[in-house]
């Protein structure tokens, strides 16, 4: 397992620091170890204490990690002052570290200065010049250029001048401006930009040292430099678009949600198969519609249809009951995971739907069971879409309950067979309100 090395403060909400860094060692699948070079009473709201550890005590955390364990990768983040930056570049220097990705931490999300501003000069003098990566956000590349940064244009000619400062890449962090997420990657001799929506959040907290570790975890297993920045991106675009709201202020990313959903997988499919036990056992077979129905489940974190489990080729009616063609799979049916994705655009806890046979004994009978319900309308041929689509009655039902209804239903429309459409938090509570459905019909 390749090991990596963070060097850096400690922040006690666990968002960003070294609470940060381990995370997403861990996450990514390297060995993470540190060298804690300030503690801080911090939480969402901001930063109410700092307390500097003496440099040679943050040298000597380096000599033990370096001489025994050994080092593939390195993160450096908060420094806090001069005499501990000083001591960090002369400990790289002495055990010849490599792959230094240096993200220049001056400022907390509240506001709060993590880095002196005497020891700005010493951080490009001393440190930057041994970084593989630099990583500054636009507040920290103006410090750093004395430029004002307001566009790509502006991030470019920064980046130049970073560069020459002595890094061998510099990455311009853009999440500031407006518009979707860019960050500009410099070489020395060519530029390249990554983007990605902007997902809007206050939960953002720690989002810098997540970026940095990442990369850093990502050159220790041997990813080039373009590479590293590409999936380090693509792996803070999902903490932050999964990030947790804790706290009063800016809550910090996910730095597992990539994890939960690789871990979860096989958990998952074996839900969907004890699900179908039990509704082979209740004998379903006339709730089953002509275009069959399926049972879908979806991972905590699902982003797309990928994420979605269900039965291929659904399940078909047979006699009393229903046979399956195989067992569940992910990415199997794109028209049941729309539907449960859709459904965790508004509660993300509901995951798993299942479609059934519309009639009008059905609908009596979930009356009768207490179901909440709501009806959506498919469009008629040549006509415009109907105001109550699928979504905008799921909607309007959230936005005056703040929940989702059990199930939803339509009446059928051109093309479009009659059906329901049951909503559930796990595949298990979709058979629980089958079989109370089943008990009144």
């Amino acid at each position: 397992m390749k090991k990596v090395l963070t060097i850096a403060g400690s922040d006690s909400g666990g968002g960003a620091g070294i609470q940060a860094d381990l995370k997403t060692f861990s996450a990514i699948g390297t060995y993470g170890m540190s060298a804690i070079t300030a503690l801080t009473a911090q939480n969402t709201v901001g930063v109410q204490g700092v307390v500097e550890l003496d440099p040679k005590f943050v040298g000597q955390q380096i000599d033990s990690v370096a001489t025994d364990i050994g080092v593939d990768a390195v993160k450096i983040g908060m420094l806090s002052n001069e005499l501990i930056v000083k001591e960090v570049a002369e400990k790289i220097k002495e055990h010849g570290l490599q792959r230094v990705v240096l993200d220049p931490v001056m400022v907390a999300k509240g506001g709060d200065h993590l880095l002196k501003k005497e020891a700005v000069e010493s951080l490009k003098e001393q440190l930057i010049p041994l970084s593989e990566i630099v990583t500054p956000n636009l507040s920290e590349a103006e410090v750093l250029t004395g430029m004002k940064i307001k566009k790509l244009a502006e991030m470019k000619k920064a980046a130049r001048m970073i560069h020459e400062m002595g890094a061998n890449n510099v990455v311009v962090k853009g999440g500031h401006l407006e518009g979707d997420a860019v960050d500009l990657l410099y070489n020395g001799t060519e530029d390249k930009v990554f983007s990605s929506p902007r997902i809007k959040t206050k939960n953002n907290h720690g989002t810098g040292c997540t970026f940095a570790a990442a990369l850093a975890s990502y050159l220790a297993k041997g990813n080039d430099v373009p590479q590293a920045v590409e999936k380090a991106k693509q792996y803070i675009t999902e903490a932050i678009r999964f990030s947790l709201d804790l706290g009063k202020g800016h809550g910090p990313t996910n730095h597992f949600a990539s994890l939960y959903n690789k871990s979860l997988r096989y958990e998952l499919l074996q839900e969907i198969k004890g699900a179908l036990e039990i509704l082979d056992g209740m004998k379903i077979g006339s709730l089953i519609p002509q275009t069959q129905s399926n049972l879908a489940l979806a991972l905590p974190y699902a982003v797309d249809y990928s994420d979605v489990a269900a039965v291929p080729g659904r399940l078909i009616r047979w006699e009393d009951s229903f046979k399956t063609l195989s067992g569940p799979a992910f990415g199997t049916s794109k028209s049941m995971a729309s539907v449960v994705l859709m459904a965790m655009e508004f509660d993300r806890e509901t995951r798993a739907a299942m479609n059934i046979r519309y009639s009008k004994e059905i609908w009596e009978a979930c009356q009768r069971a207490g179901f909440s319900m709501i009806e959506f309308s498919w469009p008629k041929a040549g006509e415009d879409p109907p105001e109550n689509t699928f979504k905008e009655a799921v909607a309007r039902y959230f936005g005056e309950h703040c929940s989702l209804p059990d199930m939803i239903y339509s009446q059928g429309g051109w093309g479009k067979e009659a059906h329901i459409e049951f909503f559930g938090k796990n595949a298990f509570e979709i058979t629980e309100k089958i079989k109370m459905m089943m008990d009144y019909l």
